[in-house]
């Protein structure tokens, strides 16, 4: 490769030493210091001078302390005169907040995406944003991936005769069709209705679902309101048993106990683009790595090869990158 130096947050560097191991390359120190002002200060302890700079920061409660560290990382990478620097954030919380759905308020998704790229960003690597429109939020290029590679290898492991994907909601249920025909399997959905940030409804199950062993795969878990909400009417359409899969496992507030504790459900599998889940343990859940798809797509970069053939050349429909 040609001179690259990656750096990690505190957020999660466990996944930026994953990353580098798979590439090869050493993760560099990173120094954070907080001041009796509460502000803090960041250094990046490694020469940037025209190298490929990567920074390894998801967006992880607290979510606010991470951002400001990484527009520091960020500040910090660009004077030290950085020949191109690349925000690597596997979980891009602001997503969510991706339209004006009540009168003045701010859409974070957009405004979060300015501030990297006033910060320093030149571009960034990312995974399963919450909703398709917020790559287009930001004016600097973007390698969105999806982990439904990951996934679906996974759950290839098991027998999927009796299988059938199910999305919670309709606006998933394109990534959920795409997934259920990596497994070869039916796909159905929930028709939902969101009450607040933590309640939903369910109003009815849209495909066959009596009898079948259920995946229910979303994008993420947060409170895991959503994934209870849902387990009540499969069960009241008879599937017989259910597995939870999701790109990002927030699991705010012991939400992985809580799914764990019903009884029809086998498994849990997120990815560990969060840290959540390994402060998290249960015998139901499974944590996949994300490492490898990563270290490639920075790998790359780093070439100036594209991120998007790489997938195309796999044939794997369910596992889209753009550039």
């Amino acid at each position: 490769m040609n001179q690259i130096a990656v750096f990690s947050g505190s957020a999660h560097p466990e996944l930026a030493s994953e990353i580098c191991a798979d590439l090869g390359v050493p993760l560099q120190p990173t120094q954070v210091k907080r001041f009796s002002n509460d502000c803090i200060e960041v250094q990046l302890q490694a020469n940037c001078r025209e190298q490929d700079v990567f920074l390894v920061q998801t967006l992880s409660a607290p979510v606010q302390e991470h951002l400001m560290e990484l527009l520091l990382m960020l500040d910090a990478a660009r004077g030290a005169s950085s020949a191109r620097i690349t925000a690597v954030i596997p979980h891009y919380s602001y997503a969510r907040s991706d339209k004006k759905d009540a009168p003045r308020i701010s859409i974070g998704g957009r405004l979060v995406a300015d501030l990297l790229k006033t910060a320093g960003a030149d571009r960034v690597l990312t995974m399963t944003l919450h909703s398709p429109q917020v790559h287009g939020f930001f004016s600097v290029p973007v390698d969105h991936l999806h982990a439904l590679h990951e996934l679906a290898a996974h759950f290839r492991r098991f027998d999927l005769s009796n299988a059938v994907v199910v999305s919670p909601d309709l606006g998933n249920a394109k990534t959920a069709a795409a997934f259920a025909r990596s497994l070869g399997t039916p796909v159905a959905a929930g028709a939902k209705e969101r009450i607040t940030d933590t309640e939903v409804r369910i109003s009815a199950i849209i495909g066959e679902v009596r009898g079948k062993d259920v995946i229910i795969l979303d994008d993420e878990i947060a409170s895991g309101g959503s994934i209870l909400e849902l387990l009540k009417h499969l069960r009241a359409n008879g599937a017989r048993s259910a597995r939870v899969a999701c790109t990002h496992g927030i699991f705010g507030g012991g939400a992985v106990a809580r799914l764990a504790a019903e009884p029809d459900v086998t498994e849990i599998v997120c990815t560990n683009t969060l840290p959540n889940a390994l402060r998290q343990p249960h015998p139901k859940l499974t944590v996949l790595s994300v490492a490898p798809a990563l270290a490639e797509a920075m790998r790359r970069i780093n070439n100036g090869d594209s991120v998007s053939a790489l997938f195309e050349s796999d044939k794997q429909p369910e596992r889209v990158a753009a550039e």
